[in-house]
């Protein structure tokens, strides 16, 4: 933003220094010379005819009245500068770092020295501002890398297939469009998932109220063919878990947990127990799996996009985009809640997800 040139802070802390000291020296001087003067008589012989006369004194005291406004007021010109100099060699340490930050370097602090203060609390809290933002920055550059990685890896296969379809003629071409047909519905569920993680991170949708025993239900019913096709048992329990958000995200969190659950388990025989309650004004779902053990280094990385883990890696329709924790880490933080990841024991993963509760009316209260 243009705007004019004005008198910098530190010019004006210094003649508000300056006038303060100024305006000080001047009220002490006036009772000084109103006390004084007072008790000397106006006659030519003065007190006891030995001390001088009112006009006299006056005339004496009135030069080094205005000797004295002067020399405050150059002390408090160079006391001022000096003293605001100090004072806001801060600020400029902390404007100096927003001018990196805004030219692209995120890396540098302000790491402000001494004891708390309004200034260090202002360099501490921009401090924590850019080490927010350098991550932020950081993770939406390795998501583009790998969203442009993804996107590029079916367009490839897509060329590849019309260049040997363009090449042999006489190539099947049944199985030429049923492979092109797979790889473009990955294309558009990777393009889905992404518009969705950008939906539910800018956080503009409608809320309303949901039960997450209901979406519970939904989403089991929806994936009861994909368990008994793995021969997966599914054991939904809990109790209603009120909650205010978007059904429809809150929907593809929950199918989400459950897909990931059903896919990432054992080749038979294994379970998925999906449990909603409502605890401490919280509305609580978990999903738990049986499944191969997890390391526990790898379980804190799960809800990276892309991010796979070689023992989460699966080759079938199933497969997924690597967006699937992503998401519902993304739509968990859009409704103000929490995510918690755990290694269950013996195998396979605990997934908690918290939310604020739906309040309750003040008229339920007698």
């Amino acid at each position: 933003m243009n705007r004019p040139p004005g008198l910098s802070a530190r010019l004006k802390l210094t003649l508000s220094y300056a006038g303060l000291v100024l305006v000080t020296g001047a009220v002490l001087l006036a009772l000084v010379w109103l006390y004084l003067l007072r008790h000397v008589p106006d006659n030519a012989q003065g007190l006891l005819g030995i001390s001088p006369n009112r006009y006299l004194l006056s005339r004496i005291f009135g030069r080094a009245a205005a000797v004295a406004l002067v020399l405050l007021l150059l002390f408090g010109l160079v006391g001022g500068w000096i003293l605001a100099g100090r004072m806001l060699a801060p600020l400029h340490r902390i404007t100096d770092a927003a001018r990196r930050s805004t030219a692209g370097s995120l890396s540098h602090r302000v790491r402000l020295p001494g004891r708390k203060d309004e200034f260090r609390e202002l360099a501490d809290a921009f401090d924590t501002m850019l080490d927010q933002l350098e991550s932020h920055v950081a993770r939406q550059q390795r998501f583009a890398a790998n969203a442009s990685h993804e996107l590029r890896t079916p367009l490839a296969i897509t060329q590849s297939l019309l260049d040997v379809a363009r090449k042999d003629p006489a190539h099947d071409h049944g199985e030429l469009v049923e492979r092109l047909r797979t790889v473009n519905t990955r294309a558009i569920d990777l393009t889905e998932a992404l518009l969705l993680l950008s939906r539910s991170d800018s956080g503009s949708f409608a809320r309303g109220d949901v039960d997450l025993s209901l979406v519970a239900e939904e989403a089991t019913e929806t994936l009861l063919p994909l368990a008994e096709k793995r021969k997966i048992t599914l054991d939904v329990t809990g109790d209603a878990a009120q909650t205010v958000g978007s059904s429809a995200l809150l929907l593809r969190m929950v199918t989400n947990l459950v897909q990931n659950a059903i896919v990432h388990n054992v080749p038979t025989g294994g379970t998925v127990k999906i449990h909603t309650e409502s605890r401490r004004h919280a509305s609580v779902l978990r999903v738990e799996n049986t499944g191969p053990p997890l390391p526990a280094a790898l379980v804190p990385t799960l809800t990276e996009p892309f991010h796979r883990g070689a023992e989460r890696t699966r080759t079938d329709e199933h497969a997924g985009v690597g967006l699937g924790l992503a998401i519902v880490h993304s739509v968990v933080r859009a409704h103000d809640g929490a995510l918690d990841l755990r290694p269950r024991s013996g195998g396979g993963l605990v997934v908690t997800v918290r939310l604020p509760q739906k309040p309750q009316p003040s008229g339920d209260h007698v």
